[in-house]
Order: C-alpha cells, then structure tokens, then sequence
C-alpha cells in the first residue's frame, strides 16, 4: 500500500504569510520611526585674533627712538622720520599711546630723550634740545598712580639746557630739575642772559615749585651734572 506525504493545510500556510508580512511591516516602522540626530545648522569658526593697531607718527609708521622698563612696565619711544611728531607707548602692545606736546616745539628728540624712575610714582620724562647749541631744553612728564599713567601736559622749559629727574625730597617720588639762567629784568634767550650765572630750581610732580639752589657759575657745576642730583639740604627760597 502506498504512503504519500502529508499536505500541509492552507489555511496554516496563509497563517505563517500574514504574520512574516507583520513582522516586516514593524520593523519597517522601527526604522522609519526612529528618532534622526538633528543637522548642525552651521559650523563655527574660530574667532580671529585681535590685530594691534599700527601707531603712526606725522602721517606716516613710528619708528622706535627709545625704551626703558620701570616698575615692570615696557615704555617706548616713537617717533617720526623727520621728529616733528612722538608719542610714548605705556605698556605691552597695543598698550597706551600719549602724544607728546614737546615734539611741535621744535625739540631734537634721540635715544638718550626718554629717562624713567620707578618709585610710589613712576615716572618718564622726555627731553629734547632746541637749536644748534643745546642750551635750550623742553621736556613733558608721564606719571603713573595706582597704575594708571597720565600726561601732566604741562611742558618744562630750561635755558641752560639741562632738565633732569630725582627724588631731591625723599618722598619715594622724582621731581623735575630745571637748570636756568637767574637774568632778572633780561629777556631769555638774549646774550646777557645766556652770560648770567644758573641755578637749578626744582618741581614736585603737579608742576609746583619746591625750591632753587645757590646761582653757580655753569650748569656743569651742580652736583651730578648732566644728570643733576640735588637734596633738600641744597634748596632754599627762589629768587623773585
């Protein structure tokens, strides 16, 4: 007697069909339904790095004449090609720029100009010659308090050409030395002043007057000269 397989009923194959077409329809879903990481509307760039600003002197690019460091603190002179214009530049680039007054009074500006001291006020003083002679000077002040620095602006005048910083009080603070001629009732400049005898008179940092000394025959007669070192001691009233 002859056996044959036994046939699988129709109605469990549809069976199996419909739940394989489910299974795929779910995961289909999953994957369409999942959630997408969000596009990066843009990419950022790297800030650029500040540019210092370029410091110009008469129109044209500065040009260092000078630099000292007091109290830790870079201090540079800049200058024209021809000196007509300077500024003084306080600090690391870009730092703080002062223009200086002295430079459009005609004064000859080179690298032994710039004289700091450090102290309870530091302090620069930029000096200059007028003429071919160099017996006339003009120098200007920059002063630092509680580290700010601050252009006085007033201008210093010497007619035996010779101006200098120094703590002649002893106060931790330098004072300006101004070394003139003492030609009373002589007009400045002239040849009877010019042959008069000098005297160094000295100012506090606001531009008040402390005192004179004695009337020498030259300015290279003061203690220190060039760079006059005076004390207490030597100052008393200036003459009137």
């Amino acid at each position: 007697m002859r056996t044959s397989a036994a046939r699988t009923p129709r109605s469990a194959l549809l069976t199996a069909v419909l739940a394989a077409v489910v299974t795929l329809g779910a995961i289909a879903a999953v994957f369409l339904l999942r959630p997408r990481p969000e596009e990066p509307v843009g990419v950022a760039e790297p800030a650029a790095a500040p540019v210092s600003p370029v410091v110009t002197c008469g129109g044209g690019p500065c040009r260092q004449l000078a630099a000292m460091t007091v109290g830790g603190t870079p201090v540079v002179l800049l200058t024209d090609a021809a000196g007509g214009s300077a500024r003084v530049r306080v600090g690391p680039e870009p730092g703080t720029v002062f223009e200086l007054s002295v430079a459009q009074l005609g004064v000859r500006l080179d690298q032994n100009s710039l004289r700091c001291i450090d102290g309870a006020a530091p302090t620069c003083l930029v000096r200059g010659d007028v003429g071919d002679r160099g017996t006339t000077a003009y120098g200007e002040l920059l002063v630092a308090s509680g580290g700010v620095w601050r252009a006085p602006g007033k201008p210093y005048f010497a007619d035996a050409g010779t101006l200098s910083l120094y703590d002649v009080t002893a106060d931790g603070r330098p004072d300006v030395i101004v070394v003139r001629h003492d030609c009373r009732g002589v007009e400045t400049g002239t040849p009877e002043c010019d042959a008069a005898p000098v005297l160094g008179q000295v100012y506090d940092l606001t531009g008040k007057s402390v005192g004179c000394t004695r009337r020498y025959t030259a300015p290279s007669d003061l203690r220190g000269w060039p760079d006059i070192r005076l004390t207490r001691t030597d100052l008393r009233t200036c003459p009137g």
